[in-house]
């Protein structure tokens, strides 16, 4: 179980403004209100109808508002499941830093539990992330056009655990995105054989990313590691 989430007022994630699906950022309380409403609606409509049965008009109508409403802020669904990530991105990186901060971590392979611990309970947790997880679903570049969603999530990562153990963040890029994409490729099917999340996978997914990052982290990292079994 994640520790306490970071305030709402807390900073997030800067990302480019070209990536921003907003047509125009909310400035009144009562507009980013409507907004909240709509994510809200829209996370909830992808729970139970996935994004294919997902509409505009669905999620006008669940969140209270007017078809046209929703288009004052949002072009598409697509423009509407794309903030829902960037800001379940935003969750996550900064919850995995509130981990970090709160564990005190001596080894690397601690911030490798920590970042699935983090990953596994917004997945059984937060709505629809089960379904969207960073946007696979939708477009492989959803969070970003320039490059694919596990490259944005590896990123993201190395800047983390390398602010973390004082290390070269580009010594970590490559390993660090092999690690995510063979992480996720194994959360897949444990999701896919339990809706928690198959709890021998999980243990894998963890061996298998310690296995191979022991090899790959600088510094000397050592080859006999505890167990996450």
């Amino acid at each position: 179980m994640v520790g306490k989430m970071v305030s709402e007022h807390d900073q997030g994630v800067a990302l480019p403004a070209e990536v921003a699906p907003l047509r125009r950022k909310p400035v009144q309380q009562r507009s980013a209100q409507r907004v909240e409403k709509m994510l809200s609606a829209c996370a909830e409509l992808i729970d139970e109808v996935g994004y294919d049965g997902l509409t505009t008009t669905l999620i006008a109508e669940r969140a209270g508002v007017a078809v046209g409403s929703l288009y004052q802020f949002f072009p598409d669904k697509r423009a509407v499941v794309q903030e829902l990530t960037l800001r379940n991105l935003d969750r996550f990186v900064r919850t995995v830093s509130v981990r970090f901060d709160q564990l005190e971590l001596e080894h690397w392979w601690d911030a490798v539990d920590a970042v699935f611990d983090v990953y596994l309970t917004m997945h059984r947790e937060v709505p629809a992330f089960s379904r969207l997880h960073f946007g696979d679903v939708v477009d492989l570049r959803l969070l970003d056009p320039s490059k694919d969603n596990n490259a944005v999530i590896a990123e993201k990562l190395t800047g983390l655990i390398a602010e973390e153990f004082e290390l070269d963040p580009t010594e970590l890029l490559l390993p660090l995105a092999v690690a995510v994409e063979a992480a996720d490729a194994v959360l897949h099917l444990a999701f896919r054989r339990d809706p928690a999340g198959e709890p021998t996978l999980v243990a894998e997914a963890k061996e298998l990313v310690r296995g191979y990052l022991s090899n790959r982290m600088p510094g000397g990292q050592p080859k006999d590691l505890p167990s996450p079994r």
